[in-house]
Parts: structure tokens; sequence; C-alpha cells
């Protein structure tokens, strides 16, 4: 085949691809309806990213630069546009951000021409990833997400890193401006802006852990307040979502993307931790807080909310999902993106009223077998009558 010609069916397979429309899986749980397309992989990166089209340049119309994933990406309905700040990673295992668009939230999405271009520290990052995208009441769209660097206190080992909670600004997800890392007692992972000030301070859900991958003493998700967003540092940190021993997060636990507003309380959607055989394994739950206070929890259904299922649990890193952005529409629709496998990204559909009526209406975990077992034989009594 002439190069010209592998050039045109190379750009029409992947215009077949953008153009795809996605398809709701049948059945489920009731809760939310899941696809059956990830709406975004490596091979939905622009060919542009990937090839050198100069005939001269690549005559066996190479990759020259490889996408090796597209996972956990922050959210946010902007000018009726569904878009998403994805953390995409090439094949030298560097993770930057980009943002793809869709006309409806659920298929087409089409990235922008080029990555996000995001202002260094005076201390470089390594890698950056998993933003979490915050309309705030200030103004701005706040992009919180880990800068990872080298442990210098540890030259000599080339696995031993640092995580800092890093946070940009913008208006528009084109130009960005790079505010200081966020200052606390401990590393921080997971760090995501509440969207209104709380007594008059920014408002951050925190992950505190004593090293990289352990969270050590870290009991679970944090909830600190700054007065300056701009140099924010946390002096005072509380555990408003602890771990608990043999249940979904019982190794760490974390906040996904900033809770939704409700007239019965915040809905917060969160990855838990536990250790198999196999692996860690990652999951989402969900929980509730006060209306008037964001720190006090209301509702916890016990267990798990979303895995992954079928193919969804094969990947770079088996047995995880992972999700730090949602958008809720007008409507009340809930578009939740979770990422699976640290591979692909996909989206499940629910709505306001569902998710308030499983937080509040599925049992708690009683963290006992004993427990577990009254629930399911309360249930079975209410069906019998």
């Amino acid at each position: 085949m002439k190069y010209n010609e592998q050039v045109k069916a190379l750009k029409e397979c992947h215009e077949t691809l953008l153009a795809r429309k996605n398809e709701p899986l049948e059945g489920g749980n009731g809760i939310y309806k899941k696809y059956k397309y990830p709406i975004l992989t490596a091979d939905h990166t622009p060919l542009e990213w990937r090839y050198d089209f100069n005939e001269k340049d690549n005559p066996y119309l190479m990759q020259r630069i490889m996408m090796n994933a597209v996972l956990n990406a922050g959210a946010i309905y902007l000018n009726g546009r569904y878009l998403l700040v994805c953390r995409v990673e090439g094949a030298d295992r560097k993770s930057f951000f980009a943002v793809a668009e869709s006309p409806n939230g659920i298929d087409n999405f089409q990235f922008w021409p080029e990555p996000i271009t995001m202002p260094d520290t005076l201390v470089p990052a390594t890698n950056v990833y998993d933003m979490r995208l915050t309309q705030h009441e200030d103004g701005w769209i706040y992009g919180v997400f880990c800068a990872e660097r080298h442990d210098e206190l540890h030259p000599d080992d080339l696995s031993a890193a640092t995580a800092s909670a890093a946070i940009a600004r913008t208006k528009d997800l084109v130009t960005w401006e790079r505010l200081h890392d966020l200052k606390s007692k401990s590393q921080q992972r997971n760090v995501v802006l509440h969207p209104e000030f709380v007594n008059g301070k920014y408002a951050f859900y925190t992950r505190p852990q004593d090293g990289f991958i352990d969270t050590g003493s870290g009991g679970g998700i944090g909830w600190g307040l700054c007065e300056d967003i701009t140099h924010a540092e946390i002096e005072e940190e509380i555990i408003i979502n602890p771990r608990h021993y043999h249940t979904v997060m019982e190794v760490k636990n974390g906040e996904g993307p900033h809770p939704i507003k409700t007239e019965h309380g915040w809905l917060h959607l969160a990855h838990g931790v536990r250790g198999t055989a196999s692996g860690l394994r990652y999951v989402l739950y969900m929980y509730m807080t006060a209306l008037d206070d964001p720190t006090h929890v209301v509702a916890q259904p016990g267990g798990y909310f979303l895995v992954p299922e079928g193919n969804e649990y094969v990947g770079d890193v088996m047995n995880v999902a992972f999700s730090n952005g949602w958008i809720k529409d007008d409507d009340g629709r809930v578009l939740i993106y979770y990422a699976t496998a640290d591979t692909r990204l996909h989206v499940a559909v629910s709505s306001v009223d569902r998710l308030i009526d499983y937080c509040m209406n599925t049992p708690a975990d009683g963290l006992t077998s004993s427990a577990s077992v009254e629930n399911i034989k309360k249930l079975i009594a209410k069906n019998h009558g």
C-alpha cells in the first residue's frame, strides 16, 4: 500500500473510533448504568501526537511517540460542553494533562489539539496526574493534582518518591496559573478542593500519609481549612471518613471528585483499597455529609459502590476502579467518569435522586459477619411482609 493510502486508512479508522456511539449495558444494579465501550483509551489520542506524517522523515509510518493509557479524569460542564481533564500516560511512563470534550458526556469524545501546558513550580515535578476540578464560588476553576518527585533523602533508591498536592487555576482550561503546592504536616495525595467557602476559608479534603505509597498513621479522608489559596497551608487536619479493619477501605481511602450539593446533604464519591492475595483492590464507595457541616457523615452505605467487571478488570494494574470526576446536569443526571486497571476511561450514568436513595437507604457496614447476616435477615423479613 502506498504511503498516502496508509495514512488515509489510518485516519479513517481513527475517525470511526471517535464517532462510535456508546450503548448502555443491559441489567445492572439499579443504581447506575454502565456503558458498553470505554469513552477514552490510548487509541483515542490524536494521531498528530503519535505520528510524523512526513513521508521523507517517517517512510514506515511508525508511531514516533506512543501513548499507553488514558485514565483518571477531572470533569466539568462548561459553556455547553462536557469537558474532561484526562491523565494521559505515554510509553515513557510520564503522565500529562489533556482536555477531551463531548457533546453529550457519553460518547464522541475528542481531544483538544494540544495537551495542557502546565506551569512548573521552583522545584519541577517529574510526574503529574489525577486532577480534581472544582468550579469554586470565588470565580476560578481550580485543578488540584498529584505532583511526584524523587525523594532526595534517598538518592540511591530510584523508587523512592514524594507526593505533593499541586494547585493550579484557570478560567477556560487553556491558560493555567500555577500556585504553590499545598503545605501540611504529611505527604498528600488525592486532595480535593471543596466548591464553597467554609467559615470564609478554602476547604480541602485530604489524604494524609507517612510515605509515597503507605498511609501509615494517616487515618483516612481528612479535612482542613486555609486562608490563602495562593499559598495554601493546612495547619490542622481532622479525619472525617476513617479507614476500618476488614472493609473495602482497610488499607487506604481517598476522596474522588468534589462532592455534589443536594437538598439532603453533600454526596461524596471516594475510593477504598484493601489487600488481597493477588495485590491491592481499588473500588469506589459513597457517603453523605450534612449540608451545613461537610465534615459530619450522615450516611454511608456498606461495601463498594462500583468495581471493575469483565474486561474492566484487565490492564496495566489489575483490579482497579478509580474516579476523580463527575458531572451533575441541571435535570439531575449524574455522569460518573471512572478508570479501570489504570488503562482506560469509562462512564456510568445515575441521578441525584438515585444516589441519595442509595446512600440513605442502604445499610451501613456493621463491621462483623453477624451484623451483615442481620441486615440480610431484615430485608428477607420485609420482603415476606
